[in-house]
């Protein structure tokens, strides 16, 4: 019973905030936006430093980690309608302290305690400011890490595959059922690669390096499949995430609810699109909910335009790098100790392995570390949308940086040489992961 109120939690926090951030930067600006994630990442990281530095046994820890716990769901919305209120956008603070110090407009400020810790003041820029350039500068670790990681669990989904079919007994039935499944991934990339390349943004040069980058992938597929030291799964799921890469890379960032055109009565079918009965139910429906409480209205309209705030590509660039680093965290020490039983084992302080007690103490601080890199993606698309001249020219007029995608196509790079690296360089048949499994 305790691990479903556990994964519930987590499932509230992780949409919560999902939800919240992107919510601060388009409600109150790209100000309140940093100061929000930065107020939710410095309250996780002390209740993680809390959690880490007491005992525990100790009826002291177990009482403050227990009231934060349950107080945390009225702390984050305090802190979003703190940063509404404190760092909304305001055209009248348009200097900072340095501006107002040297250009002889500190007059302007009431006192001196304004000139530090009002608006635009010296603590603002010394926590906001330094907040904002610690992810601009924390996007090329994090990209390359994202590859490094993904990197890492392609080849050790290979290396699994590789011992199913080996280890003896429904040989022939695991070969065609992985062989249906890198062929299903193959045709879902191809897919998506149509797709891209059906974008009105992409050019000659766009094309250019698109066909560069999937000819390299499929060569480097295909000589692990012709080496025998790759397989089809390592080499669909290589090709999978380049197309991946390019997708983030050219994707268009439409919010989630386009508007749709509205249908002319002349161009109207003559008759419903769903059966009658479908009808009918879909109209009580709508019924019942018009006779809810207003306050469920309200909610509902939040929540709506809470999800209109986010863009699909931005919650799957989330979901993946949180994936990979959460798989990394599993792999790396089955490949260092244990083989197949450090995949069900969690990282930990108490590992013998250095590895392993680096892993487990960045678990502990799992949280902060979600809000740092949603946050970095979050940016990293605001400055796509400016530097593409879309509709992110807010971003910019507040300060903004107006970015590319280099450290994509960087990324991209550096995981096809690291993996055509591991080809030149492994053996044919090198089981690091299933090295310790029994096959019978």
């Amino acid at each position: 019973m305790w691990w479903i109120f556990r994964i519930t939690s987590a499932v509230v926090f992780l949409t919560s905030i999902i939800l919240s951030v992107p919510l601060g930067f388009d409600v109150g600006g790209r100000t309140c936006g940093l100061a929000f994630s930065l107020s939710l990442a410095t309250f996780y990281f002390f209740y993680s430093v809390l959690k880490l530095a007491t005992p525990d046994h100790s009826r002291v820890r177990y009482a403050l980690v227990k009231t934060i716990g349950l107080t945390q769901w009225i702390i984050l919305p305090s802190l979003l309608i703190w940063s509404l209120n404190r760092f909304s956008v305001d055209s009248d603070n348009s200097s900072g302290w340095v501006e107002r110090t040297f250009d002889g407009k500190r007059a302007h400020d009431a006192s001196t305690r304004e000139w530090i810790f009002g608006p635009d003041g010296l603590m603002e820029v010394a926590t906001i400011g330094t907040w904002d350039k610690l992810l601009r500068w924390s996007t090329p670790v994090f990209q390359l890490v994202e590859g490094f990681c993904s990197l890492l669990v392609i080849q050790a989904a290979g290396q699994i595959t590789r011992w199913l079919v080996n280890r003896g007994g429904r040989t022939d039935s695991w070969m065609i059922g992985l062989l249906v499944m890198s062929a299903s991934i193959i045709s879902s990339s191809v897919y998506f690669l149509w797709k891209v390349m059906n974008f009105p943004e992409i050019g000659n040069v766009d094309a250019t390096l698109i066909g560069i980058t999937v000819t390299c992938a499929v060569f480097l597929g295909a000589w692990g499949i012709g080496s025998g030291k790759g397989n089809p799964v390592e080499s669909s799921l290589l090709f999978a995430y380049v197309v991946l890469c390019i997708y983030q890379i050219f994707t268009d960032y439409q919010p989630s609810h386009p508007i749709e055109a509205v249908t002319s009565p002349s161009q109207a079918a003559d008759f419903p699109p769903f059966p009658p009965i479908i009808m009918a139910s879909y109209t009580t429906l709508i019924q019942v909910l018009s006779t809810l409480p207003s306050t469920i209205h309200a909610a509902l309209n939040f929540l709506m335009a809470a999800l209109s705030t986010i863009t699909p590509s931005v919650i799957i660039s989330l979901a993946y790098r949180l994936f990979v680093l959460y798989a990394s965290t599993r792999i790396i020490p089955a490949v260092r100790e244990s083989g197949a039983r450090a995949l069900s084992q969690e990282a930990s302080l108490d590992d013998s392995d250095g590895a392993g007690q680096i892993l487990g103490l960045l678990s502990w601080f799992s949280p902060s570390i979600l809000i740092t890199v949603y946050t970095s993606l979050l940016m990293q698309h605001f400055a796509s949308t400016s530097g593409d001249g879309g509709n992110g020219d807010w971003w910019t007029s507040q300060g903004g940086d107006a970015g590319g995608n280099l450290w994509r196509w960087i990324n991209i790079v550096g995981t096809m040489c690291l993996y055509a690296l591991e080809l030149y360089l492994g053996k044919e048949d090198d089981g690091g992961l299933t090295g310790h499994w029994k096959a019978d």
